[in-house]
């Protein structure tokens, strides 16, 4: 283990354990005011008016005309309102926001509100969508021409659900009047410029008008990408017509139902097969982005760009689309996308490997891309591609092939195994230029009279360990014991845009950067004087320049590798199924602490298993969400996978520090495919098309079969 993996206790760790961290709901509240959302009844509908009760002295009604700036929340499309327009299109839409003293009496206040509305006929499900936010088309070679000249063509449709991202820490914000006349807005978030820009636009005001803090934040997973920035706006707006503090904080009820999830999506894949090959695909991606499209046009840029998967495929046709329904508006989840294309993508392979009466890994294998070849994308990987030997670390530790083999067998009794392994990549940092041409990143390091050095950069810590990794980097390369090297949360008053906490780019691109920054006050050092260094983001050399209109260059500078294979026991009589073993092998690059590493790997690999697995949502024939609870909505604990082992295998990338690169969302990618693909073994062979794939969905196999 390199000297930088070594790893050290977080330096938020004692102050959260001891209960002394400071999250958004423990601020005091003399003098603040509560704020509760107004949320519409009805999927679709014109708002003919709102009928307020009296309102006691102290107590606000804030809507769509107390907006002093523009009433459209900054994400990517300016589709999303600060407080609905003429209509609302999805149960849960904000209204209003009723603000006060006493929480107690703004809830009773607000649930005395009458919405009345003109009621129009929403569109609930994804089939019956018309409208497309989004719409992208992208291949190489010639795909008609394969499908004419092949021995075989396989058409399958998969579907994946939603997943919640299920923080301990609900969403809150909290917006402060203060005496220079700038707002000051801070609470659970992971992108506080993103926040920045949008209640800027919100207030009509300069960026000089706004700074934006990021609390303490109890997990993020995605859920805190953008929907901090429309929660953000609206207690901006509150506190400028109240004229004082205002915080609204969500109850768990409210969260789950009405904020983003994880795009529903439905794939369709068409493969041509030729002298047992792969020579063609022809893929179709659809993702249900809600009511409004929030962060849809990334999410599904890096969904379809993974749709081929891991596979060298000579000719690639690939459309994708991201529909508007009447439904909670989807944004951003760890996977970002690709989770829905690699469980289709491993799907398909492993039947059509079956239909051609081959090993499912062995017809895997014979298509895997290496370092070399050419991306979905038309760029080129351009290092190692580490899969086989991942395969056969993974195989080492849970005999996998000999394991896969013998399930196959006809099994009888009550209880029948199933072994299933995927293989996939997450593409590491902004889609395409995105870092160069939208993001360019800045860092600074800020060294005080007395030798400590301060990290001033905008990534906020959600629990993946930033706090402590970027001062060890910054301490290991001025040889500084790591006490002498702080990272606060950022406020954008102090701290340089560096770019959101999103796409796996943190430690990547930003640590990067600090070193960077690090060596040039290390040649820079003079003792007993202030001094600041500051570092901009430089594209690599060797990349293929990126045409998002084409989708042709290099979607990403590098890719992190995993293999993962799952375990399953079914009971056939409860239709129960239990996770006997899961394992990783997972290449992130040089970790840069080692601890924090694992913990990524382990918590996001359940993660994906409770996504292929039992974290069943929908929502029902009006459009609201079914399960808006923990008792209705079931998450993962170390209990329901006991066996769980991940490994890190290590292929450096000259280019993130110390050989670094994305790490946080690999992990969940691969298990819905490992994991369905086990199913598919233990109940004998059926082909199944869809995650999360339940004890319910397994009843159903089982009774068809006894039928």
């Amino acid at each position: 283990m390199e000297r930088i993996s070594e790893s050290v206790v977080k330096k938020d760790h004692a102050p959260k354990v001891s209960g002394r961290s400071i999250y958004v709901a423990d601020y005091p509240s003399e003098g603040v005011l509560c704020g509760k959302l107004l949320h519409a009844k009805v999927a679709r509908a014109k708002v003919l008016r709102v009928e307020v009760p009296p309102l006691p002295e102290g107590y606000f009604y804030v809507d769509a005309k107390d907006v002093p700036g523009d009433n459209n929340v900054n994400i990517v499309l300016d589709d999303t309102p600060v407080f609905c327009r003429e209509t609302v299109e999805y149960i849960g839409e904000p209204i209003a926001m009723l603000c006060g003293p006493d929480e107690k009496t703004v809830e009773r206040l607000r649930d005395e509100c009458k919405v009345v509305y003109e009621e129009l006929e929403p569109v609930i499900d994804l089939s019956a969508a018309t409208h497309a936010f989004f719409d992208y088309h992208f291949g190489h070679g010639d795909v008609d021409a394969a499908f004419a000249q092949a021995d075989r063509i396989f058409e399958e449709s998969f579907r994946t659900g939603y997943q919640e991202q299920a923080y301990l820490e609900t969403q809150g914000m909290m917006a402060v009047p203060e005496a220079d006349g700038r707002m000051f807005v801070h609470g659970s978030a992971q992108c506080a410029y993103y926040i920045h820009g949008a209640v800027a636009r919100a207030l009509g005001c300069g960026p000089g008008g706004v700074h934006i803090l990021q609390d303490v934040t109890g997990g993020g997973f995605g859920g805190k990408e953008a929907f901090p920035s429309i929660l953000g706006c609206q207690v901006a707006v509150a506190a400028h017509k109240c004229a004082q503090p205002v915080r609204c904080v969500f109850d768990r009820r409210e969260d789950m139902e009405y904020t983003s999830k994880r795009h529903p999506s439905l794939c369709k894949y068409k493969v041509a097969v030729k002298d047992g090959k792969v020579t063609a695909m022809d893929i179709d991606v659809i993702f249900n982005a809600g009511a409004y499209s929030t962060l849809s046009a990334v999410v599904l840029q890096r969904g379809i760009i993974a749709a081929p998967g891991v596979y060298n495929v000579p000719n690639v046709r690939v459309h994708g689309c991201a529909m508007k329904t009447n439904t909670s508006p989807c944004g951003a989840y760890r996977g970002f996308g690709a989770p829905q294309t690699f469980f289709a993508v491993e799907m398909m392979m492993d039947h059509i490997a079956r239909a051609l009466g081959v090993d499912s890994l062995a017809f895997k294998q014979s298509h895997l891309v290496k370092q070399g070849d050419m991306t979905s994308t038309c760029g080129r990987y351009h290092f190692p591609v580490p899969l086989p030997a991942m395969i056969d670390e993974v195989d080492a530790v849970c005999d996998y092939r000999r394991k896969r083999e013998e399930y196959a067998k006809p099994q009888t009794g009550r209880y029948r195994r199933g072994i299933g392994m995927s293989l996939y990549f997450h593409g590491a940092g902004f889609t395409g230029s995105g870092e160069r041409d939208i993001i360019k990143a800045v860092a600074k390091l800020r060294k005080y009279a007395d030798g400590t050095v301060e990290v001033l950069a905008s990534n906020g810590e959600i629990g993946q360990g930033v706090r402590t990794t970027f001062p060890k980097i910054v301490a290991h390369e001025l040889n500084l014991p790591l006490d002498k090297v702080y990272y606060n949360h950022p406020d954008t008053a102090r701290v340089p845009d560096s770019g959101p906490t999103v796409a796996s780019r943190s430690l990547m691109v930003v640590g990067e950067l600090l070193r960077r920054a690090a060596i040039q006050l290390r040649e820079k050092w003079v003792d007993g004087i202030e001094q600041e260094v500051e570092e901009h983001f430089r594209e690599p050399d060797f990349l293929i320049p990126f045409y998002i209109d084409k989708f042709q260059g290099d979607a990403y500078p590098t890719y992190a590798w995993s293999v993962n294979a799952i375990e399953v026991e079914v009971d056939t009589y409860t239709g129960l199924s239990k996770v006997l073993g899961a394992y990783g092998s997972f290449d992130v690059g040089t970790p840069i602490d080692y601890n924090v590493v694992m913990g990524q790997m382990e918590g996001g690999f359940l993660q994906g298993i409770g996504y292929a697995s039992i974290e069943k949502m929908d929502y029902d024939a009006k459009g609201r969400i079914r399960n808006n609870s923990f008792s209705d909505y079931l998450i993962p604990t170390t209990k329901d996978v006991p066996n769980l082992k991940c490994m890190l295998h290590v292929e450096r990338y000259p280019d993130g520090p110390y050989g670094a690169k994305g790490a946080g969302e690999l992990p969940l990618v691969g298990a819905p495919g490992a994991y369905v693909e086990a199913m598919e073994q233990a109940l004998g062979g059926v082909a199944l098309h869809h995650a999360p794939f339940t004890a319910e969905d397994t009843l159903a196999v089982l009774t068809k079969e006894a039928i």
